[in-house]
């Protein structure tokens, strides 16, 4: 185990931010590459749209640089505060493009899957995207946090600051609310929910 805490050899988030902090352009590229993959998969998932996903990563990162300095050890994970901030930036982006017709969402491309594949995941990335655009806010985050990026409630409850039993009412009522929007497409999409 080394002084940072870590038993697989890697230097701890914090250590690297204090790092980058004092200046280190070395700690600052690590932090990036470590968490930048991860907050960028989540803003598209919750965006849909790879321009705003990379856009957010980038508030996200410049975010973090800019509190690296006043970092206050053990109050909160890095990796919890970069998902929190994502969140937030997430849900500022939706809030300002609700007018916003699915039409111009840009989808992740899938170049491994044959032509009627494509077709059915882009039907279903809609019908989804389009269900979750719906839902209030919190309960948006909470399923993608959970059922997309495959995040413990625990986790969630942290990110979202907020209770593990507030987490699992909003996953609760979030999927209700999705199942009755797409339960008349359930055949179509190819979908059992």
């Amino acid at each position: 185990m080394n002084g940072a805490g870590q038993s697989d050899g890697t230097t701890s988030d914090e250590v690297l931010l204090a790092a980058f902090a004092d200046g280190s352009p070395t700690a600052a590229q690590e932090i990036v590459e470590r968490h930048g993959p991860g907050v960028f998969r989540l803003s598209l998932r919750m965006l849909g749209s790879h321009a705003e996903a990379e856009e957010v990563t980038q508030e996200v990162m410049l975010r973090l640089w800019k509190v690296a300095p006043n970092w206050e050890s053990g109050r909160a994970r890095v990796s919890t505060w970069l998902w929190r901030v994502t969140v937030n930036l997430c849900n500022d982006v939706l809030r300002k493009a609700r007018g916003t017709g699915l039409d111009s969402i840009v989808e992740p491309a899938d170049d491994s899957a044959v032509p009627t594949d494509r077709i059915m995941d882009n039907q279903r990335f809609r019908a989804l995207y389009g269900c979750l655009e719906t839902l209030p806010e919190r309960q948006r985050s909470a399923i993608v946090l959970r059922h997309i990026e495959e995040k413990s409630n625990p986790e969630i409850a942290e990110i979202l600051d907020t209770s593990v039993e507030a987490v699992e009412s909003l996953l609760a009522r979030g999927m209700r609310s999705l199942r009755q929007q797409l339960a008349s497409r359930q055949a179509e999409l190819g979908w059992n929910i």
